[in-house]
């Protein structure tokens, strides 16, 4: 038995070939009624479209082009394995898929997806972990590329992007802790010019300072690469300063479980809040603001395939503070 055809679905549904066309291609030209009874027979013939054939009409191949890194050897859990699920996901719910690829800088990325581009095997690229001076969004806009970013340069975003407000995300960090009455509140970050990193620090410092905190906590602010080590290093400093601090807002789950290792191992009060919330952070009881990383993905799948037009060049979304049992009580 053949498989069924664009014509037999015209025959089923009755109605000509190119209605069926642009049913599949371009639903809007169909009057509602006409195109839900196309795609009753669609579904009730099991047509499935020859996407192939498709793309070489369209000059389209339906492909995103996605650079994947390697995980950082000292993290606990990497949002980049989340980030690229949800993509995964939102692209197949508009009928695309992802393109895997490496890449050994940022201009060797820029570079690849150039050769990719040319070569029709992907549409457009989705950036991800962008920095304060990163080249891609630059380089991409030179060679007519269509891509979306997840994160900002903080300079000259006129591209799409999407982000997550990091900077409110350790505001209601400290929000939730001075309302559980500590005054001495420390922050572990990345170092200085990481600009995820400074946007949560300075959501710390703001916090502090509508509190009124901030002149008491300066001493408070330190910095370092993510890893487990890190955070238990950092806390030991923090718990021998003459002021310790009674609660840390660090910048990683994977910092914040430095801390707690320490914590425990001194048998120390200390209420800690890390970033992310990674299955780790459920583990340890860590509370952790959560990034909303289903609605990036789709929100990164519309920016990049979506008309334009009105739509604003850059979606901040709003972050969760998850409360569990190490910031829960006073």
């Amino acid at each position: 038995m053949h498989p069924p055809t664009v014509e037999d679905v015209a025959r089923a549904a009755g109605v000509s070939r190119q209605t069926v066309s642009n049913v599949l291609n371009a639903p809007q030209r169909v009057r509602p009624e006409t195109r839900q009874r196309v795609e009753a027979a669609i579904e009730q013939l099991g047509y499935r479209p020859n996407r192939v054939a498709q793309s070489l009409r369209a000059a389209t191949s339906r492909m995103i082009g996605y650079r994947i890194e390697p995980m950082h050897p000292h993290a606990l859990g990497s949002m980049h394995d989340r980030l690229l699920h949800a993509l995964a996901e939102a692209g197949r719910a508009a009928d695309h898929h992802l393109l895997l690829f490496t890449a050994d800088d940022p201009l060797d990325e820029v570079a690849n997806a150039d050769a990719l581009h040319r070569a029709g095997a992907i549409d457009g690229v989705v950036l991800y972990g962008i920095q304060s001076a990163d080249p891609r969004p630059a380089g991409l806009r030179q060679l007519r590329i269509p891509f979306a970013a997840f994160g900002r340069t903080g300079a000259d975003d006129a591209h799409p992007w999407v982000d997550i407000d990091n900077t409110a995300g350790t505001a209601a960090a400290v929000d939730h802790l001075v309302t559980r009455e500590h005054r001495r509140i420390a922050f572990l970050g990345y170092p200085e010019g990481v600009a995820v990193g400074d946007r949560r620090a300075d959501g710390w410092r703001t916090a502090l300072d509508k509190h009124g905190l901030l002149d008491g906590s300066r001493h408070l602010d330190l910095r370092g690469e993510d890893s487990l080590a890190t955070g238990a290093r950092l806390a030991e400093a923090l718990l021998d300063h003459h002021t310790p601090p009674t609660a840390v807002v660090a910048a990683t789950d994977t910092l914040a479980a430095g801390v707690l290792r320490t914590v425990r191992q001194r048998h120390a009060r200390l209420a800690v809040v890390g970033f992310d919330d990674t299955p780790t952070a459920g583990a340890l009881d860590l509370s952790s603001v959560r990034q909303p990383i289903e609605a990036v993905g789709h929100a990164m799948i519309r920016a990049l395939l979506g008309p334009g037009g009105n739509e604003p060049a850059g979606q901040l979304l709003a972050p969760e503070l998850i409360v569990r049992a190490s910031s829960a009580l006073p």
